[in-house]
């Protein structure tokens, strides 16, 4: 078990400043752009493909990192670049995630690299859980996905939503219920291969925030999948199934379904992906401060400017610690006990919708327009407190927790 520690080791400190070099060249120059054309911005993702950013091999050595610090540290460093564009790179990753934490070892060799492809045939994927009816309620999901004993596949239908690269993905990875009477207890996880009949991308979103990112409705009609891409296999998902029929009245018991299993991996790095954008308000908002005068004095010589950017600071501080905390105690194995993963979710991306705001306040006028980042990062911040779990949600679960009650 790594020691916790606050200070990143010089191999760590090395990919930082190669992670910061590459949000500083090339992700903000074309920021402004990609936003604007609310298109995925291929050019970034194939350049951060040929320096080795977009691929599997990076993923794993972050993801693998004893520390638990490498997927937070990354995160944050692209998603100071940009939000949007950083989500293009590394929304593949949530679908690889839902592999790694459901799959066999032969689903992950064979899946997971056809996510990324490589330099000159980029490829994505698409993590599908979330539906028009179904969002945060996962117990409400209606997409099914029905056993053809005689041919051993899998017929799944169904709508999905708010699926990032929904539809223009390679590989699909969607959550389908496959015992209704259990409610979430009886949902699965099944890989959509590149390609398969039946699925199409239904509306794309215009968005608020994160607009280089695509983000899309995914419609399953009539899908057939073979029996080998059910992730765990079949023989987990009936001993799970057998499992929870059993335990369906047992009260008080915390049982994990495949998308909560996926969360939970996930969300210290959606808190990072928040510190991240803070922190570049943060360094504008503090930059303008320090240049910005008014009645011949920087503005930062106002208490009421500096006392706000004291507090910003703090936040952030606080809120990458707590990010760093969850994620050393999920790689080393320490129960979440009082739903630490979901506190580190819930500060960070409530900072970071604060931090924006305050940014744009102390730029004023100049803050409201777009020639100054801060009302794009304003605009992406808002994401922070809904995908992956609303704000209300985590509280939910944190007060859950606490109360030793079940997670549903």
């Amino acid at each position: 078990m790594a020691e916790f520690t606050m200070e990143l080791n010089d191999e760590q400190k090395e990919v930082r400043d190669w992670l910061h070099g590459f949000a500083a060249d090339v992700i903000r120059p074309a920021a402004a752009e990609w936003d604007e054309r609310e298109e995925t911005p291929w050019p970034v993702i194939q350049e951060a493909a040929k320096v080795g950013i977009y691929s599997l091999d990076f993923y794993a050595q972050q993801y693998f990192d004893p520390t638990g610090l490498g997927i937070p540290m990354a995160m944050e460093e692209l998603f100071w670049g940009d939000a949007g564009i950083a989500l293009s790179i590394v929304g593949t990753g949530l679908a690889a995630v839902g592999v790694l934490a459901n799959g066999t070892e032969e689903q992950i060799g064979t899946w997971v690299p056809q996510m990324y492809g490589d330099a000159n045939d980029v490829k994505l994927a698409a993590f599908c859980s979330s539906e028009p009816d179904a969002g945060s309620d996962v117990a409400s999901m209606r997409t099914r996905a029905v056993y053809d004993e005689a041919k051993d596949e899998w017929v799944i239908n169904g709508t999905k939503t708010w699926a990032t690269n929904g539809g223009i993905a390679n590989v699909h990875v969607v959550v389908a219920v496959v015992d209704p009477d259990l409610g979430s207890k009886g949902h699965a996880s099944f890989i959509i291969p590149p390609g398969t009949p039946g699925l199409s991308q239904g509306q794309k979103f215009k968005k608020h925030g994160i607009r280089a990112s695509h983000t899309a409705e995914v419609i399953l009609d009539q899908v057939r999948v073979p029996g080998s891409c059910l992730l765990g296999g079949k023989a987990k998902l009936d001993e799970r199934l057998a499992r929870a029929r059993e335990r369906a009245k047992a009260g008080g018991e915390r049982v994990k379904n495949a998308a909560m299993a996926t969360f939970e991996a996930s969300r210290p790095a959606v808190g990072a992906m928040a510190v991240g954008t803070a922190r570049a308000a943060y360094e504008v908002a503090l930059d303008y401060a320090k240049t910005r005068e008014q009645f011949g004095r920087p503005i930062i010589d106002n208490q009421g400017v500096a006392f706000e950017l004291a507090d910003m600071r703090t936040q952030i501080d606080a809120a990458r610690l707590l990010v760093w905390r969850a994620s050393w105690m999920a790689v080393n194995g320490k129960p979440f006990t009082a739903a630490e993963g979901s506190m580190s979710k819930l500060y960070a991306s409530e900072t970071a919708k604060k931090v924006t705001a305050q940014a744009i306040q102390i730029l004023g006028g100049n803050g409201y327009t777009r020639e100054y980042p801060v009302e794009r990062m304003h605009r992406d911040s808002a994401i922070y407190t809904i995908f992956e779990g609303t704000s209300e949600i985590q509280r939910l679960v944190i007060a859950r927790t606490l109360a030793g009650m079940p997670i549903r």
